[in-house]
């Protein structure tokens, strides 16, 4: 590899394996900084439930992308590509390795190979699914999108009623699947991507999710949930960890029973990050405690290559 290559390490992997750690421990022993893809911390009244790295940890590393909007705020997968190469081209001015880390696929994807085309949709068709949405729920719209598009069914968060809205627009608009306009050509970017990717034996996977949400419990979720009720309609606040509490405080259901489902839902959520990420066969695939060989392999393949 070409030493002058600016070179974009990213770390990849389903939720709690540890990613946060690791891109840590390897923006410190390359020297650079720290770009965040996980949508859900852009926010920053989402620090506890979206496991936001500590105070600690945000500054033994410059981090971007974490805690830089408000839950008020709309923010695009199309807005966040733009701003981010932004933000990249201007620190590959001053280094020539970044680790990009976080748990939104999507993301991730926007960033190393750009976003697919899609074709204009009469605004109309997203009217009605929005009704359908408020007025039948999101399993309705999970059960249009389970026959419309199974592809993308098993890959999207299914509790995000504006990804699901938004399959089903493409779908009703033109007749074929979401899945389909996905194909496109990777768009040339002024950068090698080098992706990490992060795994673990699946009940060890639940078991860390478990721990983690008794954690976040104990920090103080519910308090951070209450105080988001006002803007519980916020797409931001359609995801795991969120609506579950918000059903507890409108008195649907227990505390405990709120916990456990947060629990099987995050675990589901990470059944299918786990889904979306093994269909890159460009990820380099580690075990979670494995850091000496991750960081071995990223000598001979950053470092000294």
């Amino acid at each position: 590899m070409n030493k002058n290559r600016k070179i974009l390490l990213s770390v990849v992997g389903p939720t709690a394996i540890g990613k946060t750690s690791l891109s840590i421990l390897l923006a410190g022993h390359l020297d650079t900084e720290i770009i965040s893809c996980d949508s859900r911390q852009f926010f920053r009244e989402m620090k506890i439930g979206t496991a936001f790295p500590t105070q600690e940890e945000l500054t033994s590393v410059p981090h971007h992308f974490i805690g830089n909007l408000s839950i008020e705020q709309d923010y695009s997968v199309g807005e966040y590509e733009k701003d981010a190469l932004k933000k990249i081209s201007e620190l590959f001015e001053i280094y020539d390795r970044l680790v990009m880390v976080g748990g939104s696929g999507l993301y991730e994807k926007a960033i190393n190979e750009g976003l697919d085309e899609f074709p204009d949709i009469n605004p109309e068709i997203k009217d009605r699914l929005i009704r359908e949405h408020k007025e039948k729920g999101i399993e309705f719209l999970q059960e249009k999108l389970k026959k419309a598009d199974p592809e993308y069914y098993i890959q999207v968060d299914l509790y995000n009623p504006s990804r699901i809205i938004r399959a089903l627009e493409i779908y009703e608009g033109t007749g074929k699947s979401y899945s389909s306009f996905r194909k496109n050509q990777i768009k040339e970017r002024n950068f090698t991507s080098v992706k990490i990717g992060l795994t673990a034996p699946r009940e060890i996977i639940y078991q860390r999710i478990n721990q983690r949400v008794d954690l976040m419990m104990e920090q103080g979720l519910l308090e951070e949930v209450r105080s988001l009720l006002p803007y519980r309609d916020k797409n931001a606040l359609q995801t795991v960890g969120y609506k579950e509490l918000f059903e507890y405080l409108d008195g649907k259901i227990s505390l405990d029973h709120a916990i456990e489902e947060i629990k099987k839902n995050t675990r589901r959520y990470a059944k299918r990050q786990l889904t979306w990420y093994r269909k890159d066969k460009t990820i380099h695939w580690f075990d979670y405690l494995n850091t000496d060989e991750i960081l071995r392999f990223i000598d001979e393949e950053i470092v000294n290559s």
